[in-house]
């Protein structure tokens, strides 16, 4: 395989295809529209898990503190009401049963990753406020990403208040939590980068990057769909060679899971993109 290889597969591809591969902290090995801006869904949050870690390491949050569940927010767009989440339109009943009660914000935070509860998601953002997860993405070195609203905040959407990524945005931050585990670095300590990227390794939805992997590979991963967007971050851990990010943006009509998650052929897209970039682990540079 070359990457023009690759490149050629993709041009074919109806939509805006991004990608970005290479080993945490080192130049990419290839990548493709890196800095074209996606709807970022939820790989959004990768970053509010971020900013949660950050806020308990400064002594701001307790983690392991009860916080209620309720389905009632502020919007982003001063003086619009409050909105609250669609149950339908939400990947986790565990949160969901939860509501009118509490549970812990570290709970909250795992089930907004491994499940992609945009309930749970909302609450931790209102926990940590939208300020402290873009001083996450600053910390991270993102030139393009923003996270400027909760799930569902439809009014703050239509006045133009949005959440974005870029494939080189979400590499950078999987990096820096990568390279964060084995020294210190801007985003957390050791102990807090390795933490996150256990909760990024607990992900359930593994239709995409992680289905393109062998069989028992640990990947850290966030994905992220609506109709039209699927996208695969993360980072990957062969027993045979370096770790390597890996991130695929795709806003095609390919995407038609629509918000249960389920595969399609954008899935099948990543997953191939992921299984070529695998059987390239060994040259990759860095």
């Amino acid at each position: 395989m070359t990457w023009e290889d690759l490149d050629a597969h993709l041009d074919r591809v109806p939509g805006t295809v991004s990608a970005y591969v290479g080993r945490p902290g080192a130049r990419p090995a290839w990548t493709r529209r890196a800095d074209a801006t996606h709807y970022a869904a939820s790989t959004m949050k990768l970053a509010v898990l971020v900013a949660l870690f950050r806020a308990a390491e400064a002594g701001r949050l307790d983690l392991d503190a009860p916080v209620p569940v309720r389905n009632s927010f502020g919007s982003a767009l001063p003086g619009a009401p409050r909105f609250a989440n669609d149950r339908d339109y939400d990947n986790d009943e565990a949160v969901w049963d939860r509501v009118g009660g509490e549970a812990p914000l570290r709970w909250l935070a795992e089930r907004m990753i491994i499940r992609s509860s945009n309930l749970a998601t909302n609450i931790c953002i209102g926990e940590v406020g939208l300020p402290a997860v873009a001083q996450a993405w600053a910390l991270a070195g993102a030139r393009h990403s923003v996270t400027g609203r909760g799930i569902e905040d439809f009014a703050a959407r239509d006045s133009g208040i949005d959440n974005l990524v870029t494939a080189a945005d979400l590499a950078g931050l999987l990096g820096e939590l990568a390279l964060g585990a084995t020294r210190p670095g801007p985003l957390a300590s050791p102990a807090g980068c390795a933490a996150m990227l256990d909760v990024l390794v607990a992900q359930e939805h593994r239709e995409d990057l992680a289905a393109g992997l062998p069989d028992g590979t640990r990947i850290a991963h966030k994905n992220g769909w609506v109709r039209g967007v699927r996208h695969g971050a993360g980072v990957v851990f062969p027993d045979d060679a370096p770790p390597y990010t890996i991130v695929v943006c795709t806003t095609t009509e390919l995407a038609d899971g629509g918000a249960d998650g389920v595969e399609d052929d954008a899935c099948r897209l990543i997953a191939h993109v992921s299984e070529r970039v695998w059987a390239a682990r060994h040259d990759l540079a860095g």
